[in-house]
């Protein structure tokens, strides 16, 4: 995992802005760092109601994380048809669904000894 000390919670922040400014819906952000053999520290998974706006999304994020937090996706797999894209920014891994796949694969019922928080969209006036 690419370590960012500081970095990491103004990444986090980047991707719930990104998918926000999307329309993004029922965002959540899993700390996985204290369990064991875990595959990065963070997950993020969101979803959208349309394949055009999974894609949509996936550029927002992909266009405030680099402007706001300096970073590109390690990789990036699933655009060919939207349906559940995976953004890879080393320890911390955006998962976004069409809304009827996020609930077939529920992801996050796989993590529940992680903590899950739900994240709220800031809106500044």
């Amino acid at each position: 995992m690419k370590k960012r000390p500081a970095g990491t919670e103004v990444l986090l922040k980047s991707v719930v802005k990104g998918i926000y400014n999307k329309q993004g819906k029922d965002v959540l952000r899993i700390d996985m760092r204290r369990l064991e053999n875990r595959i990065a520290d963070f997950f993020v998974i969101c979803h959208g109601s349309s394949v055009t706006g999974v894609n949509s999304i996936c550029d927002s994020v992909e266009e405030v994380v680099r402007k706001e937090a300096g970073e590109k996706a390690l990789h990036v797999e699933g655009l060919e048809n939207c349906f559940w894209v995976l953004m890879d920014y080393g320890d911390v891994i955006v998962h976004i669904f069409l809304e009827e796949y996020r609930n077939f694969y529920s992801l996050e019922s796989l993590w529940a000894d992680a903590l899950i928080e739900v994240m709220e969209e800031k809106v500044s006036k």
